[in-house]
């Protein structure tokens, strides 16, 4: 809890605290007071802004930084990541899935990173960052098992409990759950009372497996909307345990459920969501959470989606 506190202060000049606004169409849906937490529009266009930053910057704190970083990411790391190493002028190479969202690839490289898009998936890439890092000594920054990104990440749950006290569970997608770690974190510390809620795709559901069975179960993952939950954790992420301690469940959507998520909050709030962004919103219009709580915030992650394909789920939808 003390390094999400630094977290908040080290980061604070560059991210912006983003807007918990009030849903009457989620609220009229759910029959419960629901507010969003506009992710969506922080540096970088997602969450990810606020654990590279933290990331970076503690490590030039610390006797040991780095020369150049690398990491690994379905995008919305990778370019979080990129903003943060441009603005330290430090070198970094980003691997990524080889289909990664053109959107998330063509802002890795305006920033000045070295994108290698050659993964087959994303634990292919993370693989391959790995492997780098060791045979060239840069710096491997996860995009989850990473203790700053993790306290850059729970600095989200601060600013919602600062706008709305009363807030009683917080629902939020999950992929490697770097974001729920630190914002579970923020939780019990603040709000013991408050449920966290993660959120992941059937598709690609490794944390509620692992979860209900106990231990890291690999699971095979699919082809998902959301594609910056896709994957499995890596079999030594410090999440897992964290997961254990501070989340109360974990649900799944559907692909049609998503893209439902996904088109309502274009066209009832006029919000952009990429998959990943919208599943907590997606969890919540298909009832696939009781009880709820009497002040529901969900988080509204990122907004790297590609025009053609968000105009196709609008379109369908």
């Amino acid at each position: 809890m003390i390094e999400i506190l630094r977290a908040r202060q080290r980061i604070s000049a560059h991210v912006r605290r983003t807007p918990l606004i009030h849903s009457p169409w989620l609220s009229d849906a759910t029959g419960t007071r629901v507010s969003i937490k506009v992710e969506s529009i922080q540096v970088s266009n997602s969450f990810k802004s606020r654990g590279a930053f933290n990331a970076v910057m503690a490590r030039r704190e610390r006797a040991s930084a780095p020369n150049a970083l690398v990491t690994a990411s379905a995008g919305n790391h990778g370019r979080a990541l990129a903003v943060a190493a441009e603005t330290f002028k430090l070198p970094l190479t980003v691997f990524t899935p080889i289909d990664a969202p053109a959107t998330k690839l063509d802002a890795i490289k305006r920033h000045g990173a070295t994108l290698r898009a050659e993964g087959r998936d994303y634990d292919e890439a993370e693989k391959m960052a790995k492997q780098f890092a060791v045979e060239t000594g840069a710096a491997f920054i996860s995009p989850y098992n990473d203790a700053d990104v993790i306290a850059g990440a729970g600095t989200v749950a601060f600013e919602i409990f600062e706008d709305a006290p009363d807030v009683d569970m917080l629902v939020l997608g999950v992929g490697g759950a770097g974001l729920i770690s630190g914002m579970g974190t923020v939780a019990r510390h603040l709000k013991p009372a408050a449920r966290v809620i993660g959120v992941e795709v059937v598709a690609s559901c490794a944390f509620q497996t692992s979860f209900r069975a106990g231990h890291l179960v690999e699971i095979v993952p699919g082809p998902t909307l959301a594609d910056g939950l896709g994957g499995n954790p890596d079999p030594e992420t410090i999440t897992f345990g964290i997961v254990q301690r501070v989340v109360d469940d974990i649900v799944t959507v559907d692909e049609r459920e998503l893209a439902l998520g996904i088109a309502g909050l274009v066209t009832a709030e006029h919000l952009i969501a990429e998959g990943a962004g919208a599943v907590g919103t997606a969890a919540l219009l298909a009832k696939k959470i009781a009880p709820l709580g009497k002040h529901v915030a969900v988080v509204l992650s990122g907004s790297n989606i590609d025009t053609m394909k968000l105009a196709s789920i609008i379109s369908a939808a």
